[in-house]
């Protein structure tokens, strides 16, 4: 082919190369486009503030009245570690029965420094049931079992002690009590001893110590029912003309006060932005929604985590338990729910709720489904389970299953709001116009009042430590 046809044909394709209609990019430059709503990826299903039945609360404040109870305490013993020597807080002791109310620091310290350190590893015996009880044990890190005799010679579960819990306290005022129980490691535990041995021989020098446990058998005992509410004394089953006991109902003489907490955030929206672009979506709605939205996430998470009312933090110690096995397994949650009547709810993390369905798999059970508010939720036993993501996982891979009896006729736990307040868009929740500044920017004060209350102790139980990166 001659060099005049080869250009003849280049000229051609360029021709044809050439664009002949209006391109996409310059179209939208005249069209209007589709848009959607502000994304936000911090939203959750929020199942804690759906479920949990909101009382009124006048005044910012809620009282729970309850039955006068000498069961005060019963809490778990903190300790400091440095290096692999571990060493019990003085002021911790104080949770021992046998201790508690006893306010010598220098006693407290010298018991203290008298606890021994020692180390067992998965399946020793720590104590033996039927042995004398002459020493109280602090379990600083592990996991114990309490194994008794069952009526037919074989070993029957009492339960699982874990980090912070102690055992065998009746030693300090007893010296003819013996282990009801057999304390066995499942795993490798770090635990301090103290033998009554020690304690008597500070009594001999420390007039206080030596005074406090006299008082302890001094005092004469004060009837109580199983849940250490003082008793109500009854007469039943009886014939003829049997005199009828005297009684009444004592109360607390300081009950817990709720105090309605607050979540707050200044919204800035400059005033050419709220003029101008509000087209087809209003620039300050949207800002609103997206703050809202985040300042009811941070409300459920303090719900769950506050140190002074959130759930975690207000479960009575005696309604707090350890899985047998690490995983959360169907006898754990079946556990859990023996321990409340009409229980409304489990909470738990996603990744939980995904470690109790292996185990589940692992024994060939499926767990049921049941309908809330057009959503199938994964139950047990008819309870639904909620995934809550502000239930904290820690660094070794375990979490927590929160189960709760909820409102106040079922002396459960209930949310605390006070709704009507000015400028209120939500309840209990107000956007508050600040003004408009020398930088023409609009600003309004969004606030959001809640807390929570739990009526009465066994309405709130916890499941800790449970794993949930075990596949095995």
């Amino acid at each position: 082919m001659s060099v005049d046809a080869v250009g003849s044909v280049g000229e051609e394709v360029s021709r044809q190369r050439e664009q002949q209609s209006l391109g996409t990019a310059a179209a939208r430059n005249l069209a209007t486009t589709a848009k959607s709503a502000p994304q936000m990826q911090e939203i959750t299903s929020r199942w804690l503030l759906r479920m949990l039945p909101w009382v009124q609360v006048k005044g910012g404040t809620y009282r729970v009245n309850r039955r006068l109870s000498y069961a005060v305490g019963d809490g778990r013993v903190t300790f400091v570690q440095t290096a692999g020597q571990v060493a019990v807080i003085p002021a911790e002791l104080g949770e021992i029965p046998a201790l508690r109310g006893f306010a010598d620091d220098d006693a407290l310290r010298e018991l203290a420094h008298r606890c021994e350190q020692r180390e067992f590893a998965a399946g020793d015996v720590l104590a033996e049931q039927g042995t004398p009880t002459d020493r109280v044990f602090l379990l600083a890190h592990g996991r114990v079992e309490k194994i008794a005799v069952g009526p037919y010679g074989d070993e029957a579960d009492l339960g699982v002690l874990a980090d912070g819990a102690y055992f065998g306290e009746q030693a300090l005022v007893d010296s003819e009590a013996t282990w009801e129980f057999t304390a066995r490691a499942a795993t490798a535990c770090t635990v301090l001893t103290l033998t009554r041995a020690d304690v008597l021989y500070l009594a001999e020098r420390a007039d206080g110590l030596r005074a406090h446990l006299a008082g302890l058998t001094a005092v004469p005992h004060r009837r109580t029912n199983k849940y250490g509410e003082a008793a109500i004394d009854l007469a039943a089953g009886h014939v003829g003309e049997t005199v009828v006991p005297h009684t009444y109902v004592d109360y607390e003489a300081s009950p817990r006060e709720y105090e309605l907490s607050v979540a707050q955030t200044v919204l800035k929206v400059h005033t050419r932005v709220a003029d101008l672009y509000n087209e087809p979506m209003n620039q300050t709605e949207q800002q609103l929604r997206l703050t809202v939205e985040a300042l009811r996430e941070r409300q459920e998470d303090e719900l769950v985590n506050h140190p002074e009312f959130g759930l975690l933090n207000n479960c009575d110690y005696g309604q707090r338990l350890q899985p047998h096995d690490g995983v959360p397994g169907p006898d754990d949650m079946d556990e859990l729910l023996s321990r409340r009547r009409n229980s409304k709810l489990f909470l738990a993390h996603p990744k939980a709720i995904a470690a109790f369905g292996r185990e589940c798999s692992k024994r060939g059970l499926v767990p049921g489904t049941v309908e809330v508010a057009g959503h199938q939720v994964p139950s047990w036993r008819g309870v639904p389970i909620f995934p809550c993501n502000k239930i904290p996982v820690s660094e070794n891979r375990t979490s927590s299953i929160i189960c709760m009896r909820t409102g106040e006729a079922d002396q459960g736990v209930v949310g605390l709001q006070q709704s009507g307040i000015p400028d209120e868009i939500e309840p209990s929740l107000s956007v508050r116009f600040m003004g408009v500044d020398e930088q023409a920017i609009i600003s309004y004060l969004v606030t959001a009042y809640y807390s929570a209350a739990v009526l009465v102790p066994d309405a709130l139980g916890v499941l800790e430590n449970v794993e949930i990166g075990r596949w095995r």
